[in-house]
């Protein structure tokens, strides 16, 4: 998705941010082929694209 057709996407904040600060959070937005993410106090700022798997393979919680 072009940085152009960003403005389509609808953000969420991701379920893994934990902060007393209700503004301190990641922001996630997916499409089919990439999974969006923001910093939600610089909306317009930088931004990572990764595919699906790389982020199923992050937020997969870890086995002691």
């Amino acid at each position: 998705m072009s940085r152009e057709n960003a403005s389509d996407l609808i953000w969420f904040t991701s379920s893994y941010s934990d902060s007393s600060n209700p503004s301190d959070c990641v922001e996630v937005a997916i499409t089919l082929a990439t999974i969006h993410i923001r910093d939600s106090k610089r909306p317009d700022g930088p931004r990572l694209a990764v595919a699906p798997a790389a982020w199923t393979a992050f937020v997969r919680p870890r086995t002691p």
